[in-house]
């Protein structure tokens, strides 16, 4: 098995032998959104727990909304503080894992990728923020950070952007497995 791991800049080599590139990208900035929804979940549970006010609808709804707002936040960050890429070529794939549970999750077969290009700058601004992203004018991305990223444009007519470090390797490492598919298609 050939593995193209992130930073190597080398490219496939010929059928033969399986081809894997991983890569992923981080922002330790996430954390500490993180933390600011572990103190909101904290201060909700103190206010259930150990409160000046008198029990009461008030009270109960304040410390459930704390509570909520908190894991929201902090489960919604963690979801997104990484992301990890494979290009699996003899499974015909590229699969995206978001967070340490690596869910949400996307499988793309390369069967259905028409194109893909490197995107040197993206920032989370383009995409409307971090995380998971939808806009009709633009697609789908995967954004968890500022910086290069690769854009799968797929048969369908969408697209898909995965901020990713190294993105130009997996860049490459597709467009090779495209050619050789056209190849093999015309011959």
């Amino acid at each position: 098995m050939r593995e193209y791991p992130h930073g190597d800049k080398g490219t496939p080599e010929g059928a033969g032998h399986s081809e894997v590139w991983t890569g992923r990208a981080t922002n330790h900035g996430q954390w500490v959104l993180a933390l600011g929804g572990a103190a909101c979940m904290a201060l909700g549970i103190g206010l259930a727990v150990d409160s000046a006010w008198a029990p009461g609808i008030a009270l109960a709804m304040s410390a459930a909304g704390c509570i909520a707002a908190g894991l929201l936040v902090l489960f919604g960050t963690i979801a997104f503080v990484h992301v990890a890429v494979k290009v699996d070529i003899d499974q015909d794939f590229l699969e995206v894992r978001c967070g340490h549970m690596g869910v949400p999750r996307r499988r793309i077969p390369l069967s259905q990728v028409a194109g893909v290009d490197f995107a040197p700058s993206v920032t989370p601004r383009h995409w409307g923020g971090w995380g998971y992203r939808w806009r009709p004018d633009k697609g789908t991305a995967v954004v968890v950070r500022r910086g290069e990223a690769v854009v799968l444009r797929l048969w369908d007519g969408h697209t898909f952007t995965i901020t990713v470090d190294d993105a130009e390797a997996a860049v490459r490492i597709i467009r090779a497995r495209l050619r050789r598919t056209a190849s093999g298609a015309k011959g």
